[in-house]
């Protein structure tokens, strides 16, 4: 399928069209047909880009999987989500129907966030939008920037570039950060969940995540001998450990747990801690949606692709890395991060 998609929109289909006012773009779809939480929560800041670049639109998502609905809860802007199905020619009819419906949607624009997505590029070509983006890059100059190979920022890098081929004035703003857009509500439902987990006591919290899916998991014994590093370390710190799906622990439970299967619940809890550190994951991503300085630990993963980013949040190679480069950074976060921004909620 990669094969066959691969010159969709390579044609230059918007030569000589140009957006006169952005205020004329009222329907765009973006597409990103993948069901990980991970990979929709790292097209936050795009949605919040179009979001911002044309206020009086409304966003419809082309994605898979239950998680989106979720995810974009309080997004405003995004009007609903499109779903293809995981198993197409299981689910024909479904699959026909999702096509349909892109087709018969009056949309201005059409974006596609990976280029390699075979589903993504055929959604924007299938679609009747005027504006459509296939996701590739069409100045290699961009690639000169430190953090372009970042899997968020570069779909931003690249939208940018075309919106100049349409006339649209080249934006040079800060890339926004991964954002599940917590409710206040959930912010205090929050607060008080990590209240009864740890206790009536003041002092700050490190939280953990000890799973990840295939090689990415690291084994009970580096984990073993990182949480006795760290709880002898940081004696005056609560360490709690937030729990996967499976309901597993590589350090075998020794600290207060927390599981829950609603992320957004998860999200409110991690909300309140001072630091979250867990391999790359979606965890570790939804740890990053709600500005908790996140520790992404990297073995196998493209870090400069995945890692997290903003609010004092790094990766670090763990091959590379030694307890004290762990200190080091789990100090610097601690004493010299920012303010968290949910700290008084509820």
């Amino acid at each position: 399928m990669r094969n066959l998609t691969k010159n969709i929109g390579k044609p230059k289909t918007d030569t000589g069209i140009f957006l006169v006012d952005k205020n004329d773009i009222k329907r765009v779809l973006i597409c990103r047909p993948n069901a990980r939480l991970g990979n929709l929560l790292l097209i936050t800041p795009l949605v919040q880009e179009v979001a911002e670049t044309f206020p009086n639109c409304k966003i419809d998502l082309f994605v898979k999987g239950p998680l989106a609905p979720i995810i974009f809860e309080n997004y405003d802007q995004v009007y609903k989500t499109i779903h293809l199905p995981k198993k197409p020619f299981k689910n024909l009819l479904e699959y026909i129907k999702v096509w349909v419906s892109i087709r018969q949607q009056p949309y201005d624009m059409a974006i596609n966030v990976d280029q390699n997505s075979s589903s993504g590029r055929l959604a924007v070509r299938f679609s009747k939008a005027k504006y459509k983006f296939y996701g590739d890059l069409s100045d290699p100059s961009l690639q000169t920037k430190s953090d372009y190979d970042h899997i968020a920022k570069y779909p931003i890098y690249n939208f940018r570039n075309y919106l100049t081929k349409l006339g649209v004035a080249k934006s040079n703003k800060i890339i926004a950060p991964l954002d599940l857009k917590l409710s206040p509500y959930e912010l205090s439902d929050g607060k008080k969940k990590l209240e009864r987990l740890i206790g009536d006591n003041s002092k700050r919290t490190i939280c953990l995540f000890t799973y990840a899916t295939g090689t990415k998991c690291l084994s009970e014994l580096w984990w073993e001998d990182f949480h006795d590093a760290i709880k002898k370390q940081y004696q005056n710190y609560n360490i709690i450990e937030v729990l996967p799906i499976e309901n597993v622990s590589q350090i075998a439970f020794q600290v207060p747990t927390f599981y829950s299967k609603d992320i957004r619940e998860i999200g409110s809890l991690i909300a309140h801690t001072d630091v979250f550190i867990g391999a790359d994951s979606g965890m570790m991503h939804l740890a990053s949606s709600v500005q908790t300085p996140t520790v992404g630990l990297f073995s196998v993963s493209d870090q400069k692709k995945y890692e997290p980013y903003d609010n004092c949040s790094i990766g670090v190679n763990i091959i590379e890395s030694s307890k004290n480069d762990y200190f080091k950074i789990l100090d610097n976060i601690l004493n010299n991060g920012k303010l968290k921004m949910y700290s008084d909620a509820g």
